[in-house]
């Protein structure tokens, strides 16, 4: 018997050293591998195509052009950190000229540049709280949907919002508005989102006034 229990004893010891020389003799796992960073490299520039230039031939003899260059939009993480908040990284250099040979004296302009911002859906107002189903009221229609909620959220319809920028008078024939790493931020939007640059042209005389508009290339988001 006792016999019998001392072999059983050192069977046991023999696996368990058989198993954990296996264990060591195994490579232990290194540490996990880093993605390369190069410090070196350009940041996303979000450079977005520019639109066609607006162009005026006034009654009176001058030609009249308003065009954009070197845009960009780049969508970047609000501060926020709410899913219903927009926010871009814009920039781009509006270009204001007159030329031609009118039959009218020139007194100034005007050029203003910024950019509008438009959602898909926005919310109005939103009231949450421990419950049973979720009430979502529409326009048109109204409809329920169950989320392990109780409360509401009133959504409107689309809605575009125009910022501008900068204004900038001149008094000869060609005005310049550059904007540089402008942050612009829009909230409560809970569909897609829409920005474009635009920039108006405004040219003077004695007794006239005329206008042109440039609208850049729509961004979605």
């Amino acid at each position: 018997m006792w016999n019998r229990f001392a072999t059983l004893t050192i069977t046991c010891v023999l696996v368990v050293t058989g198993t954990a020389r296996s264990a060591s003799a195994e490579p232990l796992p290194g540490p996990p591998v880093q993605p390369v960073v190069n410090p070196d490299a350009p940041a996303p520039s979000g450079a977005v195509p520019a639109g066609n230039p607006g162009v005026l031939d006034t009654p009176d003899g001058w030609h009249i052009e308003v065009s954009a260059r070197d845009e960009a939009q780049l969508p970047v993480a609000p501060l926020t950190t709410a899913v219903s908040s927009r926010e871009y990284l814009v920039g781009g250099t509006f270009i204001g000229a007159v030329t031609g040979s009118g039959t009218t004296e020139l007194t100034g302009g005007t050029l203003v540049a910024g950019y509008q911002i438009g959602c898909g859906v926005l919310a109005d107002e939103i009231a949450i709280a421990p419950g049973a189903s979720l009430d979502v009221g529409l326009p048109v229609p109204d409809f329920d949907v169950e989320l392990g909620l109780d409360g509401n959220i009133d959504l409107l319809p689309g809605q575009i919002s125009v910022v501008d920028v900068a204004e900038k008078e001149f008094e000869g024939t060609e005005a310049r508005v550059t904007i540089t790493g402008l942050r612009v931020n829009f909230d409560r939007c809970l569909g897609q989102s829409f920005i474009r640059s635009h920039a108006t042209l405004s040219v003077s005389t004695e007794d006239t006034e005329d206008v042109i508009t440039y609208l850049g290339v729509t961004k979605i988001v």
